[in-house]
């Protein structure tokens, strides 16, 4: 990717830090968006890094958390469910991102999730309610992490070609970063080109192949982990059941659940983990 790649990243950062500061934020989130643009006009490097990735996670999460409100009633249930990701993340190929993975319930009788790069996992109310087990919500989480995992953010990125764009979006971010007059409304411009690249992002949800992608690969990560691999399936049935009732969330953004549970199957089969189903069930009653 070109240097634009990184003035994009922290710009949406520097636009959507004061909605992200103005809700429920995660550890380590707070700093100055100047210094980080500054750093996003010295960077030289092709590849992002992983602080890149987490400044361009803020930002995503900052626009989810001025949809929805966090859901806070039940911090052990928050905990229970970070907890999981923990025992998923030392099992993956991606165990280390730039501020940890964190999960966060967000208030919504809905069935939705949302990843950000930088390792923010985002599950509704409803669909975490809707799990019939740790094994289930295990599935949900893993494939989440598995969007991170493979950088189908970065892809969605690319396929937009922003970096086209990226030499005049860089002169209405430092005129916004400036706080000049004369910047004002490019620096208006720049925050609505921003709005619609998370639009893109959060809204139309991945390609097909990448959801598919991801079933695999939770998959993989279930039975590395030592969960059920069938979790994600259980998930998915429900999903299935629901899916006439349910508008928008994953029927908006996710290929069907019968394409999905087709998709998994014959990954499913190919793993022989030992039943320790029974040893999680008095804890996910007590979550």
């Amino acid at each position: 990717m070109k240097n634009g790649y990184f003035l994009v990243i922290f710009g949406i950062f520097l636009v959507l830090q004061p909605v992200f500061l103005s809700g429920q934020s995660f550890p380590g989130m707070q700093g100055d968006p100047f210094s980080a643009m500054d750093r996003a006009f010295s960077a030289v490097e092709d590849t992002p890094t992983l602080e890149d990735e987490y400044y361009l996670g803020r930002a995503v999460a900052a626009n989810i958390l001025a949809a929805y409100r966090p859901y806070t009633q039940n911090p052990a249930l928050t905990q229970y469910l970070n907890r999981i990701c923990q025992a998923l993340v030392i099992n993956s190929t991606k165990p280390v991102v730039f501020n940890g993975y964190h999960v966060m319930i967000i208030n919504s009788p809905g069935y939705n999730a949302f990843a950000t790069p930088g390792g923010h996992i985002f599950l509704t109310k409803g669909l975490v309610d809707a799990a019939p087990s740790e094994d289930a919500l295990a599935g949900i989480i893993a494939h989440e992490l598995a969007h991170i995992i493979l950088r189908h953010s970065a892809s969605i990125i690319d396929d937009m070609r922003i970096t086209e764009d990226a030499a005049s979006m860089a002169q209405q971010a430092a005129a916004f970063a400036g706080r000049g007059n004369a910047g004002a409304q490019r620096a208006l411009a720049f925050r609505n080109s921003v709005a619609g690249v998370l639009d893109t992002m959060m809204k139309n949800g991945f390609s097909r192949p990448q959801e598919f992608e991801a079933d695999r690969t939770a998959v993989e990560l279930l039975a590395k982990t030592g969960y059920d691999p069938g979790g994600l399936l259980d998930m998915l049935t429900i999903l299935q059941r629901v899916q006439r009732s349910q508008s928008g969330g994953f029927n908006s953004t996710h290929p069907t659940p019968d394409e999905r549970i087709a998709n998994i199957r014959p990954v499913i089969s190919r793993y022989r983990v030992a039943d320790t189903r029974s040893y999680r069930v008095q804890r996910f009653k007590n979550k």
